[in-house]
């Protein structure tokens, strides 16, 4: 009866285990993801680039996406109406480019591990007005495999509904988590994917998204992403006047700077997007409990346009004609020492030696006369 007790717990364990390693991944840092209940899908990068020109703002991101689901969808609340178009791909590598490393190469004195005379052979690798019932439609269109709903609401339940009979399935709880928008009267476009062909699973980088709106200043909606199951990751790139930063950490690690810096005149979709906006910032965060995420990213201008660019040092020994400086200056030094040394010997053994001072004999012995 023990044993029987003892494996139904250790089968509760496993099943509950089980449960979370399949539970679909249904957020990311742009908003919130569900796939058919009964497949997954796991948002494996986002990458948003957020343009902002002290009126309006655009905001293109770029997911990939891998899993067996073949149909999935967001929502991205937005403070004000916009307008949706497909986004250029190239951006993302122009931005890849632009903040790319500096190698730079750094001398050392002294030999370390793989300089004569420590050869070593081991190898180690350097370390994104309401009609009646709630919800109105203000537009809907198709754009690559992007059904897209433009949407306003007054009802976080209604839209929850529109939604689901639309079929943009959400997880249950997005219905609460929607209502600080409609309190705010925020507007909403509603995302749903689905491949060019059919029962496709969605793999790899989708097609970017480009969003614009007014804007009187810069946020990054994340919200919803505290619906997310799993720890999460945002990667940001930030077009503005100058160097931005978050207000806060919104419930994530503190957020890192990856670049910094005024653009070289970019040409391509980065030219076109950084017109007036030249100053790169790209930040990256992670969040490890999602459900502390308490608000919206807001950006703020950072106290100085301090440039940031990772630099790849390649550390040489330092020479001349091939020959190591650490053994020139200690071999030539105790060359120096040896040759002084010698010169003294040499000196020395060409001195004249002045002979001793002649003995003399000591004089005669005379004997005294005898004392009568």
């Amino acid at each position: 009866m023990k044993r029987a007790r003892i494996l139904a717990v250790v089968l509760a364990v496993l099943g509950i285990q089980l449960g979370w390693l399949i539970a679909p991944a249904y957020a990311c840092g742009c908003g919130a993801m569900v796939p058919d209940p009964s497949r997954q899908i796991a948002v494996s990068s986002e990458q948003s680039v957020l343009r902002w020109d002290g009126r309006q703002e655009q905001i293109v991101m770029r997911l990939t996406v891998n899993g067996d689901a073949d149909r999935a969808a967001w929502i991205m609340p937005v403070p004000h109406r916009a307008t949706v178009r497909l986004g250029d791909p190239a951006l993302f590598d122009q931005l890849a480019t632009a903040m790319a490393p500096v190698h730079r190469t750094r001398y050392h004195f002294w030999p370390e591990n793989g300089d004569w005379p420590f050869d070593n052979d081991d190898t180690m690798d350097a370390a994104a007005p309401p009609a009646a019932g709630g919800v109105s439609v203000v537009d809907r269109q198709r754009l690559g495999p992007f059904d897209v709903a433009r949407l306003t609401a007054t009802d976080p339940a209604a839209l929850d509904t529109w939604l689901h009979e639309n079929g943009f399935t959400f997880p249950a709880r997005l219905k609460t988590a929607l209502q600080p928008y409609v309190d705010r009267r925020w507007e909403y476009v509603a995302v749903r994917l689905a491949p060019k062909a059919s029962h496709t699973p969605l793999n790899g980088a989708l097609d970017p998204l480009h969003l614009t709106f007014a804007s009187d200043r810069p946020v990054y909606p994340m919200r919803l992403s505290r619906l997310a199951r799993t720890p999460q990751s945002l990667g940001l790139y930030v077009l503005a006047a100058h160097r931005m930063r978050t207000r806060t950490t919104i419930g994530g690690e503190e957020p890192r700077i990856l670049f910094a810096g005024r653009l070289d005149k970019p040409a391509g979709a980065l030219g076109k997007l950084a017109t007036g906006t030249p100053y790169l910032t790209a930040l990256t965060q992670q969040f490890p409990e999602p459900a502390r995420i308490s608000g919206d990213h807001e950006l703020r201008r950072a106290a100085a346009d301090t440039p940031v660019q990772q630099v790849i040092y390649e550390d040489r020994l330092r020479e001349v004609a091939g020959v190591p400086v650490w053994l020139l200056t200690t071999g030539g030094g105790l060359l120096l020492v040896v040759t002084a040394v010698a010169l003294v010997v040499v000196r020395r053994s060409r001195r004249p030696v002045t002979p001793p001072p002649p003995v003399q004999p000591p004089p005669p012995f005379t004997p005294s006369a005898p004392i009568g």
